[in-house]
């Protein structure tokens, strides 16, 4: 079901390459041959198979023009220079080089700096300054493009990870490079299979897997040398079961409201009241016969923008309200890989950005209503799409807050915005809990699939750090 924008698959890598008994920590997390975008993928190729994509986005505008945006260099110019106006090139150039410079620092030698103390914290900020890495993204794009469409271009990419581009800071103009560096992939088989595979190597590794076993409470005693320490995790069905560490890569709002109160400080109620989590999102999940035609003007990943682009983030992220019109990020797989659907048919989806249910809005009543015009919207791009649909369904922001148990239905955790990152993100080390641990996109350094695998990567030398378990290991 996503996430289908799979990128620095150096990280996978790594993670296929785990062994029992071999240091793990050791050495740098991004060696030169890797920061000079060679990628090896001898190991992952063993449990799944991840291919390149080119482009790695069709960008549609409403006036019916589109962006093919790819890692080519001469090609991104060409594009530019057909898109844009007088100075956009030189704009563009400009952009590069700030992206590049914020990408070497903010990614390559701060993508596994925890930040778990303000003077941490601290330290960097200068040189974020130096590098206006701080000043929000869609500044830094109007200020380097006169035309609108480029703007949109190259500050839309945060979405993909809850971000407002109004709003988070320019420090994330990184993906650009990120992208830039290593392209972006796609598991043949779909998510699910990456899904199978990392589930393989887990198993392989010792690891078991438990289904349909919901924790109810993280249970706690007095003691250690803060409120109190981790005795393990209740479940739905009763079932204790022990441990001197717990590690949750849930909801962070979730998790800490499954700790009595008297054992939580810091992550109060007051605390989630004043926090401000990601949009939501409205996907609808669909099959059509193919015409033959669908790759004439679609590619594998299609982001289709409305009208509005400015106004329309803020409907969305600030006043809360659904709007008239809206942007989507259409997946359209069966280009790349035909085996994921029957002959002669297509499987995708269309992701739509909505507001959180702390917008109020009634998912019971508007969900349906709502898919049939997002799908009427795509005959723009699929004719006939109506009568060629075989099968849809949707999830909208009820199925992020009551099945995968998600504050407010929010998609990615708390939203990417400067007071919200690196020290003031929630902790992968808990400031409450001794042997309790965060994992995953509700903490440093955020959502995305590179940043969730950095988190874990922190998270595992904090406990290796914790339990005396990093002999000979590189600290964060």
């Amino acid at each position: 079901m996503g996430p289908t924008v799979i990128t620095v698959p150096h990280l996978l890598e790594e993670l296929f390459r785990l062994e029992v008994g071999t240091p793990q920590l050791q050495g740098p997390d991004f060696p030169s041959e890797v920061r000079s975008g060679a990628i090896d993928l001898e190991a992952t190729s063993r449990y799944v198979q991840l291919i390149p994509l080119h482009p790695f986005y069709r960008i549609h505008f409403a006036d019916g023009s589109f962006f093919d945006y790819d890692g080519d260099e001469a090609h991104l110019q060409r594009e530019v220079a057909r898109l844009g106006e007088a100075g956009d090139l030189e704009g563009y150039f400009r952009f590069q080089q700030q992206a590049q410079a914020i990408f070497q620092r903010g990614f390559l030698e701060l993508g596994t700096t925890y930040f778990g103390d303000l003077p941490t914290m601290i330290r960097v900020v200068p040189e974020l300054i130096r590098l206006d890495a701080l000043r929000p993204l869609f500044q830094l794009a109007r200020r380097s493009f006169q035309s609108p469409k480029l703007q949109q271009v190259f500050s839309f990419e945060p979405l993909l990870i809850g971000g407002n581009p109004l709003a988070v800071p320019a420090l994330y103009a990184m993906i650009h490079f990120v992208e830039r560096t290593w392209g972006v992939y796609f598991a043949l088989g779909g998510t699910g299979a990456l899904v199978k595979a990392l589930v393989n190597k887990f198993q392989e590794l010792g690891g078991e897997l438990r289904l349909q076993a919901e924790v109810a409470e993280i249970r706690a005693r007095p003691g250690g040398r803060r409120r109190g320490r981790v005795e393990g995790v209740v479940l739905k069905s009763g079932e204790f079961l022990q441990g001197d560490v717990v590690i949750s890569n849930g909801d962070w709002v979730t998790t800490y409201r499954l700790i009595e109160p008297r054992f939580r400080f810091w992550n109060s109620e007051t605390r989630f009241r004043w926090s401000r989590p990601s949009m939501s999102l409205f996907v609808i999940y669909f099959g059509f016969r193919a015409d033959g035609r669908e790759s004439e003007h679609l590619r594998h990943h299609n982001i289709l923008l409305g009208p509005r682009y400015e106004e329309l983030l803020r409907e969305i992220f600030d006043r809360k309200i659904l709007p008239k019109d809206f942007s989507q990020y259409l997946h359209l797989p069966t280009l790349t890989d035909p085996s994921l659907a029957p002959p002669g048919h297509h499987a995708a989806y269309t992701l739509v950005p909505v507001p959180h249910n702390g917008s109020g809005l009634d998912w019971e009543l508007l969900g349906a209503p709502f898919a049939k015009k997002v799908l009427r919207s795509l005959e723009a791009y699929l004719p006939g799409l109506e009568e060629r649909l075989v099968y849809s369904t949707f999830i909208d922001p009820n199925y992020f807050e009551r099945t995968l148990n998600s504050y407010l239905g929010n998609a990615f955790g708390p939203e990417p915005v400067l007071w919200q990152s690196a020290y003031f993100r929630p902790h992968n080390r808990s400031e409450d809990l001794e042997g309790l641990y965060l994992v995953g996109a509700n903490t440093q350094p955020g959502a995305g699939v590179p940043s969730v695998i950095l988190s874990a990567k922190m998270t595992a030398r904090l406990i290796a750090q914790d339990f005396g378990l990093d002999h000979g290991t590189r600290r964060s």
